[in-house]
């Protein structure tokens, strides 16, 4: 099994869910297409790692539930105790960063001003993930406590990357600043 495999399995060991439902839960975490769930989905099902039953809609078509079993559940358990795979870094700013020579002044501060408002709502996002944990679930062995860690990790990633952000602001800034009053 691979990872987002194993992601699937986590997502459904919190609530049940389409296909669709988890492609959208997954985000925050993997970047995964319905092309790559819903195959993933019928193998786990094979293998009876999950089960799944149809929801008719009368606006709409029917949907496919998909419920973790027992040997999911410890076949997700199992996944708990293996190394962690390294991080796979696809990061498309950086990059750019990089190639920022090729570009003028004006792009570049597009670019750095575009992102920070991207860090700012991913922070207000987590920010509203936290005010809607009660205090007493945030502790180990709660499902929020996940939550919790989860979304502070996010915060701190956020403010982070603004303060990045605005340095780099500052310095194309600077440099604009120096280079009209010659």
């Amino acid at each position: 099994m691979n990872t987002l495999s194993y992601g699937l399995l986590g997502l459904l060991a919190r609530r049940e869910s389409s296909g669709y439902e988890l492609m959208l839960r997954i985000q925050p975490f993997w970047q995964a297409k319905h092309s790559q769930i819903y195959p993933l989905l019928a193998r786990m099902e094979d293998k009876q790692l999950l089960s799944s039953r149809w929801v008719q809609q009368s606006d709409k078509p029917d949907k496919k539930i998909y419920v973790i079993t027992e040997s999911g559940m410890q076949k997700l358990r199992d996944w708990m105790h293996l190394p962690i795979a390294p991080s796979v870094t696809k990061d498309e700013l950086s990059l750019r960063t990089f190639c920022l020579w090729l570009t003028d002044i004006g792009i570049a501060f597009d670019i750095y001003e575009e992102r920070r408002s991207i860090y700012l709502e991913k922070k207000q996002y987590y920010e509203g993930i936290i005010q809607k944990i009660p205090e007493d679930q945030c502790h180990f062995g709660s499902k929020e406590f996940s939550n919790f860690i989860l979304a502070s990790k996010g915060i701190m990633m956020a403010e982070t990357e603004l303060k990045w952000c605005d340095w780099v602001l500052k310095l194309l800034k600077q440099h604009k600043m120096q280079t009209t009053s010659s």
